[in-house]
């Protein structure tokens, strides 16, 4: 099918969903290391798109967008998964980081600030800020973190006792959602801020930046250390048993 300017109506669709594609690489790359290029997931995504309009059957379809949505993630995480993207250093790095901030709390009774971080990890403001910026792109959680201190036990281990039991419903039902969403509010203003423009309102770095009046490789720092604070709260949680 064509339409009146002579173009076919999925280059059409394409070209209509390349900010799409843009949109959902730069969200991806900002939780990602360096070394990551927006370029290489904008390419990745491009494939995705490409795909999503030729299996979709009516691309006209108001439901085509989180198709399209679908198939471009999968399509830049498959990138990335065969890049190997996060080498075992980066999370090594940020659980330095997540120590730090666990031992500082436990000792003060309150969020550890910034300066505090980096005294305790024997780096000046800057070195910490460059330490941040190097290892981006951990994740909240990894599998590996759901064991208890005492006996080591794997958290598929302690629940799911058969073939039909669902570990990620257990887990919910635990109070892993209420931990999570309290260990977000208790961020420090300006990195609860981000969070909030980032996840909940979709803004790219940039975006945030301009908001905070920071640069983009700030936020990205904010953002890290923002994430060390989450999983450090979450980490002492499943451990003592409150998760």
């Amino acid at each position: 099918m064509y339409d009146a300017t002579g173009r076919s109506e999925k280059d059409s669709v394409f070209n209509k969903n390349i900010a799409l594609v843009n949109k959902i690489a730069h969200q991806l790359k900002a939780k990602l290391p360096a070394n990551i290029e927006v370029d290489d997931l904008i390419q990745a995504g491009m494939i995705g798109l490409i795909d999503a309009i030729q299996r979709f059957e009516d691309i006209q379809q108001a439901q085509f967008e989180t198709y399209a949505t679908m198939r471009i993630r999968g399509a830049m995480l498959d990138e990335l998964r065969d890049m190997d993207w996060l080498p075992r250093l980066v999370r090594e790095n940020m659980r330095k980081i997540e120590k730090a901030i666990y031992e500082l709390q436990r000792l003060n009774h309150a969020a550890p600030t910034e300066a505090e971080i980096a005294q305790h990890l024997d780096l000046s403001i800057t070195e910490y800020q460059k330490f941040l910026a190097k290892n981006s792109g951990h994740q909240l959680l990894y599998i590996e973190d759901m064991q208890t201190q005492e006996n080591g036990d794997h958290f598929l281990d302690r629940f799911q006792t058969d073939d039909t039991d669902d570990p990620l419903a257990e887990l919910i039902e635990q109070g892993f959602q209420s931990a999570l969403f309290d260990s977000i509010d208790s961020l420090p203003e300006r990195e609860k801020l981000l969070m909030g423009l980032y996840y909940q309102e979709e803004l790219n770095l940039k975006e945030i930046g301009a908001i905070l009046g920071v640069t983009e490789s700030r936020v990205s720092q904010i953002h890290s250390q923002a994430i060390s604070r989450i999983r450090s709260t979450l980490k002492e949680q499943t451990w003592t048993g409150e998760v």
